[in-house]
């Protein structure tokens, strides 16, 4: 049993780290547009200025990034799991996507179920236009799932090598023939099951959603507690990324996800007096910045006198990390498997937190580290993101973890 177990963890641990592979990319990706958004808000800077003119282009350089992400962690999670020839498993990752979106519109147009527009969008509809195909709207999770898959065939399959002739379909190539129906099976399939699955996972995160504080609460501690397992990604993306955090409607144009939506407000500041509530998830970041800081100091304080060194060495390059760029495993996974417990804590201590910044009200872009903190937040209103209280909150929390 404790093999099994073992086993399990490691999984885990690999799915994990691949996904953070592609995850990483996201806060530079968010940065750019951040200061996308800051150039071409027409409060800080003329509409006719070369800098407005620069910050249009950077969004629309980097937008489509977060129209595909799906893509991107496609490649991203089959690289990550691929035990060899990373490189070939990369490009067939992005040739089974590009089949998957062909297959799976072919099968809608076939069986007469593509949708139509619905004030010239997709949206409501649970289809969506990627890369010119209209296909099932699965945001990230198609990503997730085709390159879950593609690592596990590809590790299966590219060492075999073929005899005579058919010598050169074999290795990482073989991997592309091998998911071919497996490509074809998954858009056939997913055509009838994801609108099923659509509606379990919208059950679970809308319970997050609507239950108020403790919806919150909720979210809070499963989105910090299952990060060893890596299924943390999916208790945030569907709010950061997806309908499922929220949707607003700016210039006849529907952004969706906290963070699309928070970078809408960047560009037009006046939208509501308050933020809009669908950043009530994503005050994550306070962790990064204020609690593992004071955790670190704790642990430095209490460490024997002979191990003092090597504890600052250990502490405070993970520190800095977490609290400037908010990758916290390097100061987290020093506790987790010393003590589950305190994970638990930890857990509960970050949900405690984002409950109480919802209680208050206080809706900046909290969901990573101060660099990306002071770059969202600072171009905006007090009034409008209350990132005072966010400080004020975070004080709190240093203390109580210290």
């Amino acid at each position: 049993m404790s093999v099994i177990r073992q086993r399990i963890l490691e999984n885990m641990q690999k799915f994990s780290r691949a996904m953070i592979g592609a995850v990483l990319f996201l806060p530079v990706i968010g940065l750019i547009l951040a200061l996308s958004s800051v150039l071409t808000n027409p409060t800080l800077i003329s509409e006719t200025s070369f800098l407005h003119q620069l910050g249009q282009l950077l969004g629309d350089t980097f937008w489509p990034l977060f129209g595909n992400l799906g893509l991107l962690f496609c490649v991203g999670i089959s690289y990550g799991l691929a035990k060899d020839k990373k490189t070939e498993v990369a490009l067939v990752s992005v040739m089974c996507f590009i089949m998957f979106l062909g297959a799976n519109h072919s099968w809608l147009e076939h069986t007469h179920g593509l949708a139509e527009k619905i004030n010239g969008e997709y949206y409501g509809t649970g289809q969506t236009q990627l890369l010119g195909f209209v296909v099932v709207d699965m945001g990230v999770f198609l990503g997730i799932i085709l390159g879950c898959t593609i690592a596990w065939v590809h590790n299966k399959v590219s060492t075999i090598e073929l005899p005579g002739a058919l010598s050169m379909y074999g290795g990482a190539k073989l991997t592309l023939v091998a998911m071919t129906p497996v490509v074809i099976f998954y858009a056939i399939a997913f055509t009838w099951i994801w609108p099923f699955m659509t509606h379990g996972i919208a059950a679970l995160t809308g319970f997050m959603k609507n239950a108020g504080v403790a919806g919150v609460f909720v979210y809070g501690f499963f989105e910090k507690f299952l990060i060893p397992t890596g299924l943390h990604h999916f208790v945030w993306s569907p709010f950061q990324l997806t309908q499922i955090g929220g949707t607003l409607n700016v210039d006849g144009q529907v952004v969706s996800g906290t963070q699309a939506i928070f970078l809408a407000y960047m560009r037009h500041p006046d939208l509501t007096p308050v933020m809009n509530e669908a950043l009530r998830f994503s005050q994550q970041g306070m962790t990064t910045i204020f609690g593992l800081a004071g955790a670190s100091l704790a642990f430095y304080h209490t460490a024997k006198p002979e191990k003092k060194m090597m504890a600052k060495a250990i502490l405070l390059p993970a520190i800095i990390t977490s609290m400037l760029t908010g990758i916290t495993e390097p100061i987290e996974f020093t506790f987790l498997f010393v003590s589950p417990l305190l994970w638990v804590i930890h857990a509960t201590l970050t949900a405690a937190s984002q409950a109480i910044c919802d209680i208050f009200t206080v809706r900046p872009w909290g969901a990573s580290g101060l660099i990306e903190f002071l770059i969202y937040n600072l171009p905006l209103p007090v009034s409008l993101t209350r990132w005072p209280g966010y400080v004020l909150i975070g004080i709190g929390q240093f203390a109580v973890y210290y």
